[in-house]
């Protein structure tokens, strides 16, 4: 994924410097629950909002199970209508394909649509380092370019900003960057947005190539789809002579009746909205209209492994509106920038790690990052259980990391370390499995009872788990001989 994300320390470390920064928490606390609001209001007024959501889900699931004739469909598709598609198998190569494509058209510059995919690979630095200059045109995206920032949300990548903190940097930075702020420029929204409007208008004009995601690809007609709620993406998709769009592989759907569906749930989910106030969609190319030449660079970079898990697979129906960020109680106190990368939150968390693997510090913390509340597979609109693939990469982290291929093979890798985390599941399993003695070991726990000290005695590390959690009180008579006392036998128990 992006290389401004290379180096970040484990969640714990990195969520431990954000909660003690009270500027951070309290724009976090005050956005999301903003946007948390405004979107139970926009998702009671539809009667039918759990039929739509089981509805995303199975378009999703069905898509999934056949993406490979739907991949072949929609390069058909895109082929027919005048496009060229170009098949990245990870980052490296993806960056390869766009390079050499802007460079062939001898230009140095491009205007960029909001896209979570070039972020992932890392696209604007991989252009820097050609010497190409891309430019995002997102506000929020501007936002985080100008203050040599990264983004902290899936929506609103300069969540963690204030209006002050906007203004300073706008005025400071947007004459390294093109048109200067205008002098006096106030933190008023009007003024800001003013601001990077007149900022980007000269870019827009003057680009003759643009760089997109999608959010959506129907694979019968070759369409790709952005929403969005500036127009500032319209202008890059239309203005510029070349587009090259990026785009995860998971992003189709079959028809256009499929996407109408999540036309539904994803503005309501996202910015709470009944629907998002640009939708563009293009075909190809069309004489006259929009740019002549179109490319297509369809990326995979661990998603076909992803799609190997069978319960980690469910990730990739996530249509990226972020409603489980604005939920998450550990999202909203330790902010974006603790998940290490450019998918933040609950879905990060069980994104990230399937997508990087579990080798490095950052990702094998990532699954440990949520207090499997819930929250956040309640709002999914297109119920992603979270929580389940949360604990599936848990032990996936203590038993073996890394899912990987063996000719035609899945296999788990063996694990490095977590041997008392090991040690003691296997203890369980071993207690589990002998009635006998988990009668007996319940028995002398609960005739020792009182020597039993209130908290674990951890030393090292570990007592900072255990200092702030006192043991469960052991019961004065198991629940094998309560239920053998009460019932008399009756029911089965032994």
């Amino acid at each position: 994924m992006s290389g401004t994300f290379v180096g970040m320390p484990a969640f714990p470390k990195a969520a431990h410097e954000a909660v003690n920064n009270p500027t951070l928490r309290g724009n976090l606390r005050h956005a999301t629950h903003t946007i948390r609001a405004k979107r139970e209001k926009a998702v009671a007024e539809v009667s039918d909002w759990a039929e739509l959501r089981e509805a995303g889900k199975r378009i999703k699931d069905h898509t999934l199970r056949h993406l490979d004739d739907y991949l072949v469909q929609l390069e058909e598709s895109v082929t027919a209508a005048g496009g060229i598609v170009h098949w990245a198998a990870d980052a490296d190569e993806a960056n390869r394909i766009v390079t050499e494509l802007v460079k062939a058209t001898g230009e140095s510059e491009v205007v960029k649509v909001k896209s979570m995919a070039t972020q992932e690979i890392g696209l604007n630095e991989a252009l820097e380092e050609a010497g190409i200059h891309a430019y995002e045109t997102d506000l929020a995206e501007l936002i985080v370019q100008l203050g040599k920032d990264r983004p902290s949300h899936i929506l609103v990548p300069a969540i963690h900003r204030n209006r002050g903190e906007i203004r300073d940097i706008f005025a400071k930075e947007m004459s390294e960057w093109g048109r200067p702020a205008p002098e006096g420029l106030t933190d008023t929204p009007a003024e800001l947005a003013e601001a990077a409007r007149l900022h980007l208008r000269e870019k827009f004009l003057r680009a003759k190539v643009g760089v997109s995601g999608a959010n959506f690809m129907v694979a019968e007609t070759g369409t790709l789809v952005v929403v969005e709620s500036e127009g500032n993406g319209r202008m890059c998709l239309t203005l510029p002579e070349t587009l090259i769009s990026v785009v995860g592989i998971e992003k189709i759907v079959p028809t256009w009746q499929d996407l109408e569906v999540f036309l539904q749930t994803l503005p309501r989910s996202s910015t709470a909205e009944r629907m998002n106030p640009y939708t563009s969609t293009w075909t190809g190319t069309t004489d006259g209209d929009g740019p002549k030449t179109f490319h297509l660079v369809l990326l995979d970079n661990g998603r076909t492994d992803t799609l190997a898990d069978e319960v980690g697979r469910q990730a990739l129906r996530c249509i990226r509106c972020s409603a489980c960020l604005n939920v998450c109680p550990v999202y909203e106190r330790a902010g974006g920038h603790a998940y290490g990368s450019v998918y933040p939150g609950p879905i990060g968390a069980i994104l990230s790690p399937q997508l990087r693997g579990t080798a490095s510090e950052i990702d094998a913390s990532l699954p440990y990052a949520s207090s499997l509340c819930g929250a956040c597979y309640e709002v999914c609109p297109v119920a992603i259980d979270i929580p389940e693939v949360l604990v599936h990469l848990r032990e996936r982290v203590v038993q073996g990391g890394e899912v990987t291929r063996e000719g035609n093979k899945v296999v788990l890798k063996p694990a490095k370390g977590h041997a008392a985390e090991r040690a003691a599941m296997r203890a369980a399993r071993w207690a589990f499995a002998r009635p006998g003695a988990l009668r007996t070991g319940q028995r002398l726990a609960s005739r020792t009872r009182r020597l039993h000290p209130r908290s674990l005695p951890l030393p090292g590390p570990g007592k900072a788990w255990s200092a702030t959690r006192d043991l469960p009180p052991v019961p004065a008579e198991p629940f094998r001989d309560w239920w053998q006392r009460t019932q008399g036998g009756k029911g089965g128990a032994k």
